[in-house]
């Protein structure tokens, strides 16, 4: 499978498993899972010698100080190095704890402040599911619910088969828990008519269960494909998924969404035929954001997890960046950070970098390196988006539009926010531009629909049908 040596890549027994219609959590180590184990320093034997020096906080055994015998020397000596960061994998377990209620009393200082008795579990859905549902066998199974296949007893799609989500309600234990069910129902009917999407038909409920219908992908998940294909694609096969996922992606964040949570697993194929359209899947830790706003909820895989995500700060970047671990993952067979605990992970994420000069790497075009590179950037700043990504000149191609980039009305309102002197520095520099910057800049201009005088107004931007934005720009 994977050739880089230095690290294991995704062929181990744990991964070999996943369902074909719900997202797994095989593969990949998700921020719910025990954080790393601290060594206890208790000391069995409870009468010390008085001269016997101070117990070490780090071993199970006394160690005088090297103060008692070179105190001339300043102890900056001893500690030349910088003591490594606390792991975060701590806080991030105990505040997933709290949003999915399952914190025990001695886990958590904050309790919970909602009684579950005192929870409204009423969404305002139809009640109706069994009046036009069949409810079959379970197909999957994730951390809140399962997913199973149901047949459409009448309507448009009678006869045919859908994938259902059964959200349990007794597992709705907090106010945040409830509010991801609805938010995910609405994020869903937010985003429908995206050929990358899995498409969502409807939502039930009654006294027991939310029920979630959405369009049934057999073709399995993108990591199964990884898996079959012994852990990399070759580099025009990894452009082909690339490509339907940043499309994907880059639609989702026109539309104020951020997913949170791509993965390999959250990825289906609509059908098992080699060229069947990927969708994505899983929208249960997604959320709305707005252009200048940043979220600070510690979700999504832990694998895939944006350094600022870990910070606590961050917005669309940070899909943009769990895309690059997946294109590392697809061209070389094996994860960019890895470690054997969660805590590992996390600061692997932080402060190591992916590694590029072992095989499979060297043998492969410049322009994929430095595609993966540009998307691994620590910095969301210099990260490319997803319609950028889409323009760079490994992925890019005849058949697919670059669609439209939300960082452009970024882009658009801090220039217009400028001082004269500013601006005059901008127009200096646009003279420097490269050839794939000028070409994703056009195709930008001309996807807002420019006057015939070649300049784009306000009035332009509203006429695309971004309202949101042109108040956004205007205020």
């Amino acid at each position: 499978m994977g050739l880089c040596t230095s690290k294991p890549t995704l062929s181990s027994p744990q991964s070999a498993t996943h369902s074909p219609v719900a997202p797994s959590q095989n593969d990949a180590v998700t921020l719910t899972h025990s954080a790393e184990p601290h060594s206890n320093g208790e000391n069995q034997n409870p009468k010390e010698p008085e001269n016997s020096g101070k117990r070490s906080p780090f071993f199970p055994f006394y160690s005088p100080s090297p103060g008692r015998y070179v105190f001339p020397v300043s102890p900056r000596r001893f500690f030349k190095r910088p003591f490594p960061p606390p792991s975060p994998a701590k806080h991030i377990k105990a505040a997933l704890a709290r949003r999915h209620g399952s914190v025990k009393p001695n886990e958590a200082a904050i309790p919970e402040a909602e009684a579950v008795a005192g929870l409204d579990k009423n969404f305002g859905f139809s009640k109706h599911f069994g009046n036009k549902y069949e409810l079959g066998g379970e197909v999957g199974r994730g951390h809140f619910g399962y997913t199973c296949v149901a047949k459409v007893k009448k309507g448009e799609l009678k006869g045919q088969q859908v994938a259902v989500k059964v959200i349990p309600k007794a597992k709705m234990t907090t106010a945040i828990a409830i509010e991801d069910v609805r938010r995910e129902v609405k994020i869903l009917r937010a985003l429908t008519g995206h050929k990358n999407l899995v498409q969502f038909y409807d939502a039930y409920e009654d006294h027991d269960n939310v029920y979630i219908v959405m369009e049934l992908c057999e073709g399995g998940e993108l990591l199964d494909r990884i898996l079959s294909r012994g852990g990399k694609y070759t580099e025009e096969d990894a452009k082909a998924v690339l490509r339907q996922i940043l499309n994907v992606v880059a639609f989702c964040h026109l539309q104020g969404v951020v997913h949170r949570d791509l993965k390999p697993e959250n990825f289906l194929f609509a059908s098992k035929e080699d060229t069947s359209k990927l969708k994505a899947i899983d929208f249960g830790l997604s959320d709305f954001v707005k252009l200048d706003e940043r979220l600070n909820d510690i979700v999504g895989s832990a694998y895939y997890v944006a350094p600022e995500v870990l910070h606590r700060a961050y917005s669309t970047e940070a899909d943009v960046w769990s895309i690059g671990v997946i294109a590392y993952i697809l061209l070389c067979g094996s994860r960019p950070f890895w470690a054997r605990t969660e805590s590992g992970i996390f600061r692997a994420v932080l402060k190591a970098d992916p590694i590029f000069d072992e095989p499979p790497w060297p043998s492969l075009s410049d322009e994929a390196t430095n595609f993966v590179k540009r998307l691994l950037n620590k910095d969301p700043r210099k990260r490319m988006s997803a319609a950028q990504a889409l323009s760079h000149p490994w992925i890019r191609n005849k058949d697919v539009k670059v669609p439209l980039d939300i960082l452009i009305f970024k882009l658009m309102k801090a220039y217009m926010r400028s001082s004269s002197l500013r601006k005059a520095a901008l127009r200096a520099l646009s003279k420097m531009l490269t050839v794939d910057e000028l070409f994703y800049l056009r195709e930008q201009f001309a996807l807002l629909e420019p006057s015939k005088n070649g300049t784009i107004s306000l009035e332009n931007i509203k006429a695309v049908g971004f309202v949101s934005i042109y108040f956004y720009l205007r205020y």
